[in-house]
């Protein structure tokens, strides 16, 4: 069975750092994309860092881009999403998810059980 199971989630200070991971099972993580996203409370969820290494593509959402960095431990089967210089905007339940496909953009279907990450000014 396909599970994904996030955590390193909890709360840290403004401009502070976190590093989320999020263990696969059930497939291996170079053949197919796989996504961080993120639902503040009141808000849609957004897509955060896109990956597909079978593609060669990796995708950041411009509010991130310099300060989140995605890397994954193919041992482990474990994504991580290194995330410094974080800001209060930033708060938000995050969520791993496979795409049924390598293509970053489409078929997320299996989503974790998501991770919270708060951050105070």
């Amino acid at each position: 069975d396909v599970q994904l199971q996030a955590s390193g989630g909890g709360l840290v200070q403004a401009v502070g750092s976190l590093t989320l991971s999020c263990e696969a099972s059930g497939f291996a993580l170079d053949d197919y994309a796989i996504g961080w996203f993120r639902q503040a409370p009141g808000k849609e969820r957004e897509g955060v860092v896109f990956i597909s290494s079978s593609e060669g593509r990796t995708w950041y959402h411009e509010s991130v881009k310099g300060r989140f960095t995605i890397s994954s431990d193919n041992a482990k089967n474990t994504l991580y999403l290194q995330m410094n210089v974080l800001k209060p905007e930033d708060t938000a339940v995050y969520y791993c998810a496979k795409s049924k496909y390598s293509n970053i953009w489409r078929g997320y279907e299996y989503w974790g059980q998501g991770t919270q990450v708060t951050v105070s000014s």
